[in-house]
């Protein structure tokens, strides 16, 4: 019961916009509605169930820690800055992304068969679970509220590049685009293009440029200004 309240206030929590605006695109606005300060509530909840002696926020704590700062897409962006400046890493990583990750200590629940998938100037990868909402919480974390949503799972599958627009990447026709549907046995990472002018930037600078958005496909990195 911990876990859950608790991660129903991290997840609400999200949705509000409290975790930077990744999730106020396109995608978010049409087609999830947010009820006016969910985050508020969630809080006012949480006071209630403390006082009542239902949770203890102790014991609590070091599982949100978890999930925001041990399991989530910091650890992705750790595995693709590897995989773009250790050649040897990114070969393992597409023979067998599960055992590659796990040299980096990232595995367990959620976690499943992993396959990492390349972005190529040819090839342009995209990751949905049409099903439900299967996801690679040891290196994404928990599954952002679109990837979820009806709207995502049956439109990225009919109109990837549709999709694609609504989250401002537009594809060119002459890239092919590939749609990769998630299950509870095999799950997926892309590995998104490195771009140009970071040939002089280390493995931790080249992972802060990395977003949960282009390991999930609907994103693209970009060098800063």
């Amino acid at each position: 019961m911990r876990f859950q309240i608790r991660i129903l206030g991290f997840a609400l929590s999200a949705v509000a916009g409290c975790d930077g605006g990744d999730d106020n695109r396109a995608m978010s606005r049409n087609h999830v509605t947010v009820p006016t300060g969910a985050a508020l509530r969630v809080k006012a909840l949480e006071a209630i169930l403390e006082e009542k002696g239902l949770i203890d926020p102790a014991a609590l704590d070091p599982i949100v820690d978890m999930y925001e700062n041990k399991v989530g897409p910091r650890n992705g962006a750790r595995v693709v800055a590897k995989a773009w400046t250790d050649a040897a890493f990114r070969k393992r990583l597409f023979e067998d992304a599960t055992a590659a990750v796990a040299e980096l200590g990232y595995g367990g629940p959620e976690g499943g068969y992993l396959v990492a998938v390349e972005n190529t100037a040819k090839v342009h990868n995209l990751v949905v679970c049409t099903l439900c909402s299967c996801y690679p919480w040891p290196v994404l974390g928990l599954p952002p509220v679109w990837y979820k949503s009806f709207a995502y799972r049956s439109r990225a599958v009919r109109d990837p590049r549709g999709v694609l627009k609504e989250f401002g990447v537009e594809i060119p026709e002459s890239v092919e685009v590939r749609v990769w549907d998630s299950s509870a046995e095999q799950r997926y990472i892309v590995i998104p293009m490195r771009p140009k002018g970071t040939e002089q930037m280390s493995a931790a600078q080249l992972a802060e440029l990395v977003t949960r958005d282009s390991m999930i496909g609907v994103g693209l990195v970009k060098a800063h200004a």
